[in-house]
């Protein structure tokens, strides 16, 4: 321990091990192996960097990193070599000459980490390149990152993970760590079976993010929606914005530019290198908002992504904490909002019913469905809902939309049973089934040619629900869908139909509870958080000269960061520059204690750092 100690000061700059952190590195780097389970931010690459480093020295060799993403591996590798480590990937985006260097540099033994994607690591040329190294005793770790791809039941299942079950019967005695930041009991099972992980040792941290802010929306203009959350939370802050389709994207973006925003879309659909160009604007520049289908995001480090949005449901809770999860990496109070509608609730359905997949696996999707939609509909505590999800107790946390502003609840029972019975009835009465819209419009008593056209005004429950706004019924459909009582036909125009579940509410023995929408009041997140986009709220509690020394050290970084072609992030965190800010050292012995500068960033960065300092005296 001693010596990942010394390695996590003297490489990375920190001068303790957070959480669980130190007894993975210990376990992993006396040769065990580990399933990690650690969110989003909790500091999962040190759990096999430290031991890579620390392994090599002891004359172990190099550490093979599975990744999925080429995008992360790049600027993985380029952290890695701001430190002094030596790094390097082997991807689709080498030449076969840049290909041929890396794989001499790791025979001669100059690479201590070597990033691979799955489909790589399966090749006959791949294995036979770790052949050579596990013959010469020279494989020090294997390292699986994003290890719920792995997983059919999780919420990206990569088949070509599969494969990495070789690491183990290929190369025994290597230990091997898989880590991930999403899996419930199910997918955890999944990853030790088809990795082979079972005399693996387990751990998982706490599942909280407490730094984030959730609040789930009900639906009414939900462009109108997120513009006035981003205006008043988040104005000028960086951001990620999902919604389901491509269409969407693309029209959110420009709605978002249109208003000012330095908005740009990301979906599978743009040409890669479109796709690239715009991840690497997110991740290098201040402020910018990233409207995308769930094709972005995994494995996304930027630190200082305050909000992300969800303009559509998710299809589950392991999905919806993992993308949530992009935001507040820092530490730094954070956003995840969300507007959840009727819609979202049928589509989400329909994907599952219209899925090719045997009913089996359907079932389970359903399941995961019904947690998230219990989420959505939740007037307790949301926080205390989604860790129960991965098995984790809670109190209510204070820090979300239930619990800053807890709902009036209002029992929607008896229109519940008003809405099944007018289904029933219509049916019964023409032998075809209707939408919403329409059940909406007979329960209210509207005049409508629809209504005339099939005499539903003789229905005797026309009218009988005229108190009730339409909004008020669309909320007690949603949750009629949500819970089985209704189910909805895609095949024949969203029709609406009764199931078994329906007989429990007509009866009256299922109560339907359901929360009256509340508005939150504008601006108090901005009040409370502090902070602009120039001065991020890390930095929002210097004084005026602190302030100074902060944007001029935020104006060089940003020059190096171009200079090297890497995220401002990777050259110092925010809060590194803050805390240099703050310190306004004089030497290079002042900074050799600032949290996050090691001794090469020192050697490196020091002179440079001092100069901006001094140029301010």
């Amino acid at each position: 321990m001693s010596t990942a100690l010394s390695l996590l000061k003297d490489v990375f700059g920190y001068t303790a091990f957070r959480g669980a952190q130190a007894e993975i590195v210990d376990h992993v780097i006396a040769g065990g192996d580990a399933l990690v389970l650690m969110p989003t931010g909790g500091g999962k690459s040190l759990c096999y960097q430290i031991p890579a480093l620390a392994r090599q020295k002891a004359g172990q060799g190099v550490t093979v990193v599975v990744s999925p993403l080429i995008a992360l591996m790049h600027d993985q590798v380029g952290a890695l070599h701001e430190v002094g480590v030596g790094a390097a990937f082997l991807n689709s985006t080498l030449s076969l000459e840049e290909a041929n260097a890396v794989e001499k540099r790791l025979l001669r033994g100059e690479i201590t980490l070597l990033y691979a994607a799955p489909e790589r690591v399966a090749t006959p040329r791949f294995l036979s390149l770790l052949d050579g190294l596990y013959q010469k005793r020279q494989m020090a770790l294997f390292a699986i990152d994003e290890a719920h791809c792995v997983s059919q039941w999780g919420h990206d299942f990569r088949p070509e993970y599969r494969a990495l079950a070789v690491f183990h019967e290929r190369y025994p005695g290597v230990p091997r760590i898989a880590l991930t930041a999403t899996a419930d009991d199910t997918t955890r099972a999944d990853i030790v079976q088809h990795l082979q992980l079972q005399e693996a040792r387990q751990f998982v941290s706490s599942f909280d993010r407490p730094n984030i802010r959730y609040t789930i929306a009900e639906k009414k203009d939900p462009t109108l929606q997120l513009l006035r959350f981003i205006e008043r939370e988040h104005a000028g802050e960086s951001g990620i914005v999902y919604c389901q389709s491509r269409k969407r994207v693309e029209e959110i973006a420009e709605v978002l530019c249109k208003e000012g925003l330095d908005a740009l879309p990301y979906h599978a659909g743009l040409d890669a290198a479109v796709r690239q160009r715009h991840q690497d604007r997110f991740l290098r520049d201040d402020g910018v908002v990233m409207t995308a289908t769930i094709a972005f995001g995994m494995g996304i480090d930027k630190p200082d992504v305050r909000f992300v949005a969800h303009l559509d449901l998710p299809k589950n809770i392991e999905g919806y904490y993992q993308e949530t999860g992009r935001a507040g990496r820092d530490g730094l109070p954070s956003d995840a909002w969300m507007a959840y509608g009727l819609q979202d609730v049928v589509n989400q359905r329909r994907m599952i019913d219209e899925s090719p997949a045997a009913e089996e696996f359907k079932q389970v999707l359903r399941g995961k469905l019904d947690a998230l939609l219990a989420l959505a509909e939740a007037t307790d505590c949301r926080r205390v809902r989604l860790l129960a999800y991965f098995g984790e107790q809670a109190q209510p946390c204070g820090n979300c939309d239930n619990c800053l502003n807890p709902p009036a609840v209002w029992d929607g029972t008896e229109a519940a049973r008003m809405l099944l019975s007018t289904i029933y009835r219509v049916q019964q009465a023409n032998g075809l089934h209707f939408g919403a819209g329409h059940i909406m419009d007979i329960l209210r008593g509207k005049d409508t040619e629809k209504v005339r056209q099939f005499g539903h005004q003789k229905l005797s429950t026309y009218g009988i629900g005229a108190q009730y706004s339409e909004q008020q019924l669309r909320g007690v459909l949603r949750q009629l869908i949500a819970t089985g009582a209704l189910e909805v036909d895609a095949a024949a125009f969203n029709t609406l139909h009764l199931t078994e579940s329906s007989r429990g509410v007509l009866k009256g023995e299922q109560k339907v509870l359901l929360r009256e929408s509340v508005s939150q009041p504008a601006g108090r997140a901005r009040r409370e958080r502090g902070g602009t986009k120039a001065t991020p709220a890390v930095a929002a509690t210097l004084d005026g000269q602190g302030q100074q020394r902060f944007a001029a050290l935020k104006a060089w970084r940003a020059e190096v960061a171009k200079a090297h072609n890497l995220p401002a992030y990777i050259i110092f965190h925010d809060a590194t520059l803050a805390a240099i800010a703050a310190l306004d050292p004089r030497s290079l012995q002042d900074l050799e204690n600032v949290s996050g500068i090691g001794a090469r960033k020192l050697e490196t960065y020091g002179p440079g750092v001092l100069d901006v300092l001094h140029a301010l005296d």
